[in-house]
């Protein structure tokens, strides 16, 4: 029986399914995923959320390394699962194939843009699934749907074979419901080993981004808190963003469409893409992106970056809210959703402007709506975040 049979939640795509044995035995022997439908695999046309993408471009020569290297290892591919359009969202909601259930919360969105590899796991359809994180496409849905999310340190896992949104911030992450199947996966695409004793953590919380957060969520992180602080120590309060989190997001804005704008410019022009209404109203805010601008903050991201190195410096981890609050309702006016996502990129764009890895961790809720603390490194330290994150769900299932 196929996934497709079984998918209730919308998570899969049918227009581009595939499925896929293992090709050898390994470390995810046993286990099914779900693959973001902006990975290539050999013979197959890749959807990127776009009707129009899709009928642009031609079936793929060969795998996405990801797709290959998971395969190698022992995992079975069973389905490609939905995106926003050009991954370009942070609710998941695609104007063309409709929005992934949230299992956690059916009346509110997944989150984007991986939205449909986050409904997939949450609602038990795979063991785990491949989504794209550039803005916090995964950290925002593992965060709305309560279950593990990471976003790796960036170049750290090849997007060969991946379709761009903005590869200055473009990565490869993941999504599990819990943190022993994260870290194989991890143990796989990072092509390291994740069993190496932990160095000793020095914690930090980050008050700025904590203030950034609804009263209620704050107030459910903190027991979160508290249990990292059991196992690694009293976590220091910083600043994360001393010039501010909003002047931050600034930034992240301003590059992130001279980005976008420079990678898809000439399929936009060439092509008029019938894009839904929202992912439309963005592509037409890039357009007009001033590269005197982005060159501008160009140099402000080197100021950013150096502060995040010296924060960070050695076995550092920083806590912090992973979003804002719980997840929106679906639907909402555009003005809203607006003002929803801009909010959150405040709180994800650090990652980006840093090249960070960061996991969020399901360890808190507000009124039965989950809400995500996230562990942030330096990078090239993304084993020792999913070593926390081991540790953290052995001593939660501990009585």
């Amino acid at each position: 029986m196929s996934i497709l049979d079984r998918d209730s939640l919308n998570a899969f795509c049918r227009h581009t399914h595939v499925e896929l044995p293992p090709t050898a035995s390994g470390p995810l022997d046993g286990l099914t995923f779900g693959l973001k439908d902006l990975f290539d695999v050999a013979g197959h046309r890749t959807g990127f959320g776009s009707p129009d993408w899709l009928r642009t471009h031609p079936a793929a020569d060969a795998h996405a390394p990801v797709l290959a290297a998971l395969l190698a290892a022992g995992a079975h591919l069973v389905g490609k699962t939905h995106t926003e359009e050009m991954a370009f969202s942070l609710t998941g909601e695609n104007a063309h194939y409709g929005t992934p259930v949230n299992p956690a919360a059916p009346d509110r969105v997944p989150g984007g843009s991986s939205s449909g590899s986050a409904s997939a796991v949450a609602g038990g359809l795979v063991d785990f699934a491949i989504g794209s994180d550039t803005g916090g496409s995964v950290r925002a849905p593992a965060s709305f749907c309560g279950i593990y999310g990471i976003r790796p340190t960036h170049g750290r896992i090849s997007l060969q074979g991946a379709c761009p949104l903005a590869p200055m911030f473009d990565t490869c992450g993941w999504f599990a419901r819990d943190a022993d199947v994260l870290a194989r996966v991890g143990h796989v695409l990072l092509d390291t080993s994740i069993l190496t004793p932990l160095p000793r953590v020095r914690l930090l919380v980050a008050t700025d981004a904590f203030a950034q957060a609804t009263p209620a969520a704050a107030a459910a992180l903190a027991p979160a808190v508290a249990a990292v602080e059991a196992l690694f120590g009293t976590a220091e309060p910083v600043v994360l963003a001393p010039e501010g989190l909003a002047a931050w997001f600034d930034v992240f804005r301003v590059l992130q469409y001279a980005d976008i704008w420079q990678t898809h410019a000439e399929w936009v022009q060439a092509t008029r893409p019938a894009f839904g209404a929202q992912v439309a109203a963005r592509f037409e805010a890039v357009s007009h992106v001033d590269m005197r601008e982005a060159a501008a903050m160009t140099a402000k991201r080197v100021v950013i970056r150096e502060h995040l190195a010296s924060l960070l410096a050695g076995d550092t981890v920083l806590l912090m809210p992973t979003a804002p609050d719980v997840a929106p309702m679906r639907g909402l006016p555009p003005k809203e959703t607006v003002a929803v996502r801009e909010r959150m990129l405040a709180l994800l764009c650090p990652a980006g402007l840093g090249g960070l890895p960061q996991l969020s961790l399901p360890l808190a809720s507000v009124n039965g709506l989950p809400v995500g603390l996230s562990l942030l490194a330096a990078p090239g330290k993304d084993e020792a975040l999913l070593m926390c994150a081991r540790l953290l769900h052995g001593a939660h299932d501990r009585p």
